[in-house]
């Protein structure tokens, strides 16, 4: 069955992680968005008629949070899921009542911008976040600008200090997708002399 027939997933898995899509919205607007020609990923379908509730989240994770040994619970999505922070915390903390497992929160880094004035690291912390896997998609705040087009002027630089923050606190990653506009070995080169992990995310280009 095509994805564009299902219902939307707010709850999907990709082998041994459990996935969780809480939004749509995005600061960013990039140009290699799954989304922006697809619907979904391996038959899930992503695109949310409407933000799901915390109580709604839940109720599903309830179905399959016990039905095998998953390795994490990842908030990630067709969003970004830091446009909920609330509803991240919220959902992180009914999790870690109930399972010692790993949760990760897959964002743009951008957190700080859309949640003015609140420690989003901090909160993240309490909460029981564990990892963070911060896409930094461009070596610098040109190249940053033309593929991930932010809705912020000050995102790239806001993206590094997220970073900074986020290793002090928890286990934080770079992440950059294989697009041709980004020098790789600038972004990698970023990531070592901030200690943190680096992982590069296969360019799926659209041909139609």
């Amino acid at each position: 069955m095509s994805t564009t027939r299902k219902k939307p997933s707010i709850v999907y898995w990709l082998g041994n992680n459990l996935y969780l899509n809480v939004t749509n919205r995005c600061s960013n607007n990039c140009y290699f968005c799954f989304k922006r020609y697809k619907c979904g990923v391996s038959g899930f379908n992503l695109t949310l008629l409407e933000e799901p509730t915390p109580g709604q989240i839940t109720d599903e994770l309830r179905t399959f949070l016990n039905r095998r040994k998953w390795k994490e619970v990842v908030f990630c999505g067709f969003g970004e899921p830091l446009e909920r922070l609330d509803c991240v915390l919220e959902v992180t903390k009914w999790i870690k009542k109930r399972l010692p497992i790993a949760v990760r929160i897959d964002t743009n880094g951008q957190a700080s911008l859309v949640n003015k004035g609140r420690n989003v690291i901090e909160e993240l912390r309490q909460a029981g976040v564990d990892r963070l896997s911060v896409s930094l998609n461009a070596h610098d705040k040109e190249t940053y600008n033309y593929v991930c087009k932010p809705e912020f002027e000050d995102a790239y630089e806001n993206v590094i200090g997220f970073i900074e923050k986020a290793r002090e606190q928890l286990d934080t990653e770079i992440t950059t997708v294989t697009i041709p506009e980004v020098a790789l070995s600038k972004v990698k080169e970023t990531a070592h002399k901030m200690k943190v992990k680096f992982r590069l995310r296969e360019y799926h280009p659209c041909f139609w």
